[in-house]
Parts: structure tokens; sequence; C-alpha cells
């Protein structure tokens, strides 16, 4: 049975406009500003063919790039409801091994060019205010109070994350339907001064303007162009929290709303070429608003900036996740605020993009100086989704389809990605410098765990069956001191009951350990968010146990309470023998104390063993670094309380000899 969040509705699309279009829908905000900066302010700019052509640019690439691409294309390739960059890869990885490329450079880019997003929205809603006089009030032109109001708004933000989308969609719901009615409110009364505007909608304007002696800037005016677009990719990673039928609902009335915004200010600035020569510091979309609305606008233009801020936030979280998932990332601590899986809330995502977010806006400054560093790694990410996709048609033996849309939208994308290169010295080096750290710890990540297990090939797993009569043995063997009554690995077990080689190699070689009853626990993620169920398997024996223990995403990971409620379940049936300790100050105690073993793989010299190569060295190594800087087992299932051992094995398990040593004499 769909959520809520995934049917189509009234109440699911109010909740759509709060949670997906706050990155998109707040792009009126600059996307004319940023075409007239980079124009120089000239005479010219405020032309009618000039308004025309870039106006249908606008009103085309929205079409080819979002409707058609993403809403109508993408939103296709959804991954049991979930969608984004990382998503559509796990659909097509088994086609061809090489996609992993794609989508690690694409879902860097996506997070590192989202990091803009917050500043650039929230500054320049703010700067709407410098030089304002309301009522009492008046507001200086200097950027210094900008600066401390704007980063007051993003701790904010950034601090109520915790509290779920669900929340902040049913309470941003509301305001992004208002604020987009405004825009097309607006829009509509300026644009009926200039009712020929309406020519724009033809694609020939676009072509015509776009290769005409009037286009000082040439193809580079794309750059600008392409910000109109730029949270199609966000709203694709977002589908997972509303569903794409709220999307198909809601996109119709967005489109128009922002293209009546668009319309209108170009008819301001044909109206007013005078004005906009005037002062550099005039932003188009402030000004067609009539004063006795100005106050209304840059207070509803402020919080559609905090939800476009959101809708990014969010976005980032499922893509952390979906590449947690797949082995992309390592393991991060997460919560689930709101009441479906795909609500959820990862604080160290969080708080590192609120460093990033805030550094961005203290380095750049001002809002337009954001704009020109704005959009260009988001150009990388669409292409490799583009890449992704037809990957995807071919796999649904779409091979006409897939060819007509890699070569339509790759050379569109490439396009705009060359028009975008010139922003690499205006600032866009810096969301390149923070894709590529991304970038690494992901290529540190995924290719170190490829390399080991290459190496490793079948020799890390054996089969836990081979091992029972050893097991069984040093259980009663009372020559061995006791290690533990209950001692227990967390440890996947295969249906064919493989296991690591380590987890043997812990308890028969390194010190023999002892225990009354041996539990090998694999724990599995269940879709559902409450469930808590188990199945257990004794192996035939009444010492060795291999439970399966299925948890809700909701559900904490008390292992320690869960097994102890298991051992409490076979004792009563008879499957277990009595644990109840000699000593205790519980006299209806019948559960012996636990012990849990954690093992961290050590990558030992291999210099001599296994004569890895260099490359596969930095990589091992690089995957291993990480596992240790990041969240542990213990805190991951909740063992902070309980008796743990964190015990050290080696990576590869096993000695090569050094042909090189030769006796003396």
């Amino acid at each position: 049975m769909k959520s809520t969040t995934q049917r189509l509705s009234a109440l699911g699309m109010l909740m759509t406009l709060g949670i997906v279009y706050g990155d998109i829908g707040t792009s009126p905000l600059y996307v004319m500003n940023a075409i007239i900066g980079a124009a120089g302010h000239q005479e010219m700019t405020a032309s009618t063919p000039v308004m025309l052509g870039s106006i249908s640019l606008i009103f085309w690439t929205l079409m080819l790039i979002t409707t058609i691409k993403y809403i109508l294309l993408a939103m296709r390739a959804d991954n049991r409801h979930e969608g984004g960059i990382f998503a559509l890869y796990a659909l097509v990885r088994n086609h061809m091994r090489w996609l992993i490329i794609p989508a690690l450079i694409g879902g860097a880019a996506l997070l590192a060019d989202g990091t803009l997003t917050p500043a650039v929205t929230v500054t320049s809603a703010i700067e709407g205010l410098k030089g304002q006089t309301l009522g009492p009030f008046h507001f200086s032109a200097t950027q210094g109070w900008v600066l401390a109001v704007v980063t007051g708004i993003l701790l904010g933000l950034f601090l109520i994350q915790r509290f779920g989308t669900e929340l902040i969609g049913w309470s941003f719901g509301p305001l992004m339907f208002i604020w987009f009615g405004f825009l097309g409110a607006v829009g509509l009364v300026n644009l009926l001064t200039v009712p020929t505007l309406l020519r724009a909608l033809s694609p020939l304007y676009a072509v015509q303007f776009l290769f005409s002696p009037i286009n000082r800037q040439g193809i580079f005016i794309l750059g600008s162009v392409f910000l109109a677009t730029t949270g199609a990719e966000a709203l694709y990673s977002d589908m997972g929290q509303v569903g794409k039928h709220n999307i198909y609902g809601t996109w119709p009335f967005v489109y128009l709303t922002l293209m009546l915004s668009y319309l209108g200010q170009g008819a301001w600035v044909i109206r007013h070429p005078a004005q906009l020569m005037a002062t550099r510091s005039v932003n188009p979309f402030y000004a067609m608003v009539p004063a006795r609305w100005r106050l209304f606008a840059i207070v509803i233009a402020t919080l559609a900036a905090i939800i476009a801020s959101q809708a990014l936030i969010t976005g980032s979280f499922t893509l952390v996740h979906e590449a947690m998932g797949l082995k992309l990332l390592p393991r991060l601590r997460i919560k689930f605020p709101g009441h479906v899986k795909s609500q959820l809330y990862i604080g160290t995502v969080n708080w590192l993009l609120c460093a990033i977010t805030l550094t961005i806006v203290w380095y750049f400054r001002t809002s337009s100086h954001m704009e020109a560093a704005y959009g260009l790694a988001i150009t990388v990410t669409m292409l490799m989704t583009t890449v992704l996709l037809h990957a995807f048609l071919r796999k649904r033996h779409h091979k006409g389809l897939a060819r007509v849309f890699i070569i339509c939208f790759g050379l569109l994308e490439s396009l705009f990605l060359l028009a975008s290169l010139v922003k690499f010295v205006h600032g866009g080096y810096v969301t390149l410098i923070i894709t590529l750290l991304i970038l690494t710890v992901m290529v540190f990540w995924y290719y170190g765990n490829r390399r080991r297990d290459a190496h490793l090939e079948e020799k890390e797993d054996v089969s836990l069956l081979d091992f029972l009569p050893q097991l069984q043995a040093l259980s009663q063997d009372e020559s061995v001191p006791p290690f533990a009554t209950n001692l227990v690995y967390l440890s996947n077990v295969a249906d064919d009951y493989a296991i690591k080689r380590a987890v043997i190699y812990s308890i028969l070689d390194q010190q023999p350990k002892r225990a009354r009853v041996y539990w090998f626990v694999t724990v599995n993620e269940a879709d559902t968010p409450y469930e808590c169920s188990y199945t257990v398997e004794s192996l035939g024996t009444r010492n060795v146990m291999n439970v399966q223990l299925y948890l809700g995403f909701k559900k904490p990971q008390r292992l320690n309470v869960y097994l102890r409620q298991i051992v409490n379940d076979l004792l009563a049936e008879g499957v277990l023998d009595d644990q109840a300790p000699r000593y205790s100050s519980m006299p209806e105690r019948r559960v012996g104390n636990f012990k849990f073993v954690i093992l961290n793989q050590e990558f030992q010299d291999l210099g001599v063993q296994g004569n890895l190569p260099s490359l596969d060295r930095l990589l091992i190594g690089g995957r291993l670094l990480l596992q240790r800087i990041t969240l542990s087992p213990k805190r991951w299932y909740g063992l902070e309380f309980s008796d743990v051992v964190e015990e050290k094995v080696p990576l590869f398990i096993g000695q090569t000899p050094d042909r090189t040593l030769r006796r003396r004499g």
C-alpha cells in the first residue's frame, strides 16, 4: 500500500510545493539579474529583441531539460519510488560496469554545487532590503548587515532539519503556494503592459537571439540562462519524499507562474531602460513590484529562499543515504524523524553543508558574485544523468529512443557546460574543488572495497558449517578459560552459510574464545518503519546460533535488548541449556552475560605478502582510514553500554612466504 506522500492528492501536492520546488522556484530572484549583469547593463540589453531572445531561451531551457528530460523521462526511472542519480545508477549498474564513473562524478558534483543554493537564494532575497525605507525602518546599502542576517537565517534553517521534512513540508507548502501565486500575479500585471513579449514562447526567437550580433555574449549567455533550471536535478532527487504523481500534478502550475514572472521582468526592463542604466544594483524582480507590495515581496522571497535551501538539504540527505546503500560512501548515523523511510536526517551531512555554505556566503559576500560561480558543477551532474538515462532506456529495450535521447540532450547539455566554463575563473573553482574532495572520498571507499575484494578473491568467505565441530569442541573444552557465556559476532551470514574468514579466525586462531553459546547475528533493514522480528537456526547444535534480525528503519538498533529477548524465547522452548548464573542479585535471572566482538580489519604491511600494486595499497589504505574516522559499529548498533571487545584482525589472513629468504652457511 502506498504512503500518503506517494498518492496524488491535494494535500500531497501542497506538501510537494513545500519540499521539492524551492530551488527552481526561487530562480526568478536572480536569473534575469544574472543575464543583465553579464551583459554589463548596456542600453541594448533593455531592447525588445534582447528580452524576447533571453526569455525564449529560458522558456525552452525549462521545457527541454526540466519538463521533457526530468519530469517526463527521468521520473520513470525510479527505484522503489526513490529518484536521483544514485537511484538511477542502482537500476543500471549491472548493465555496464563503467557506469559507476558517471554516477560518482555526477553525485559528487550535485552535492558540491548545492552548497551554493542556500547561499545565493537567501542572500538575493535579503539584498532586496538594501537602501529601502519601510515605515520607520531604513536599511543601509552596506553588505555587512546582509551577511549577518543571512548567517542567522541559514543557521536556523540547519537547526530545524532534525525535525524532519514532513513537518517542514506541511508548514512550508502553503507559503510556497502563496509564493508561486505572487510570482504569477505580479508577472501577469507587468506582462499586460507589453503583451507582445508572449512571442518569446516561440523557439525561433531563442535560436535567432543566440546567434544574433546583438547578443554580445554569444553562447556564454547560456551560462546565465541555465540558472533557471538548476533545481531540476534536485527535484528528481526529492521524488522519494513526495511521489512522482504529486510532482506531475504541480509542475504545470509552477512552470506557468515561473514564466509569468520572467515575462513580467522582461516587460519592466523594456519599459524602464533609463532606470536600468542608472544603477547596477537594480534587480528587475523587486523593481517590477509596486512600492506598496515591496515589503511583502521581500518577506515572501526570503521565506521562499529558505525553502529552496531546505529542498537542497533534504535532497542531499537522500543522495548520501543512497550512496551508503550502494557502498559509495562510509556509514553515517541516520535518523528518521518522519513516518516514512524517505524522510531522513543525517547530522554529519547537515553540519558539513552548514559550514561550507556559510563559508561561501562570507567568501563571495554578494549574490552577484555567487551567481557568477553558480551552476558550473550542476551542468556536469546533468550530463552524467543523461549518460545513465541512456543506459536505462537501452536496458528497457528502447534503443531508438535511447539513441535520440543521448544525441539531443548530450549535445544540449555539452553546450551548457561549455557556456558555463567561463564561471570557473569567477568562483566556479570553489564548487569544483568541493566536487573533487567528495569524489575522492567516494573513489577511496568504492574502489578500496573493490580492490580489497579482488585480492581476497574467494579466500575471505568460508562456510560456517565446516567449523561446527571445532566450535562445539571449544565450547566444551574446560582446559580453555571461559571467555563469555554468550559470544556475539555481528557478521552477515549468507543463505549458504558463508561467513567472513576473519570471524572464524578471531574465535579459533587469534585467541581461542570459549563460550557456552556462539551467536552469529545478521541485521537486516526492513522497509516498514516498525518491523521487529527474527529467525534463528541452531544448525543441529545447542551452542551455535544463526540469527537473522529484521528491524524497521525507525526501530532503534538496541541489539543487547533484542538478543536477551531471543535467548529467553529459546530457553522457554528448550532449544538452549539453562544459563542461570551461580551468583546474581536477581534470583529469577536465567540469561548469562553477553560479550560482543567487533572486528576492526587492519591493513598490515603487504610489501612482502600479496605484492600489492602501489595504487591498490593506496586505495585500500584510504578506505580503512575512512572506516576508522566515521561511525563505529559499536555506536551504530547501540552497544555503548555493553561489554564490547574491539579486536584487530589482519585484512589478509595468512602469510605469503618471502622467496628471497635464504639460509646462510
